[in-house]
């Protein structure tokens, strides 16, 4: 038998229903977000506007026909809005955080990891000087290559 669930105290009472409140609003985005990214759904949204265009002379194209569709999309668009903010904000975060893996276990700096927090001015500072390396790697890797090239000819004229 299962044991009662106990109340928590008062603190921990809010903290768990603002999970809870945030955990139901990441379902509610995940699945529109997954449903708005549909075939079927933009079949849908397309057949609404078309039913609206068509129903414009019945209604003799009057303003409050015109208000029921300019009133749609914006509550659609002001809602989507929040829905797709939401995605980008999980995506990114999963992104980051295998990233910061990926980092973690290779042989990249693992001061790396966290530079999202920075300034725009030090991710600048850290991207100008990881594109200096880079610049310098390919200076050595096409001095190595050079150099390997010098070497085959000489063995080839040598052996010739």
């Amino acid at each position: 038998m299962l044991a009662p669930k106990r109340r928590k105290a008062d603190g921990e009472g809010r903290a768990n229903s603002h999970n809870g409140a945030a955990h139901l609003f990441g379902e509610i985005a995940n699945r529109t977000s997954q449903a708005a990214g549909r075939a079927l759904t933009f079949l849908i949204a397309a057949g609404v506007v078309l039913v609206w265009a068509l129903s414009g002379p019945i209604f003799h194209f009057s303003d409050t026909w015109q208000l029921v569709i300019n009133t749609a999309t914006t509550i659609v668009t002001f809602l989507m809005v929040f829905l797709i903010q939401n995605s980008q904000n999980r995506d990114s975060a999963a992104i980051q955080v295998k990233l910061d893996e990926l980092i973690r276990v290779s042989t990249a700096h693992n001061s790396f990891v966290g530079i999202e927090h920075l300034s725009d001015d030090e991710l600048e500072e850290i991207r100008t000087k990881c594109e200096r390396r880079a610049q310098a790697e390919r200076a050595g890797e096409e001095s190595v290559e050079r150099t390997g090239k010098k070497a085959k000819l000489a063995a080839e004229r040598v052996t010739g």
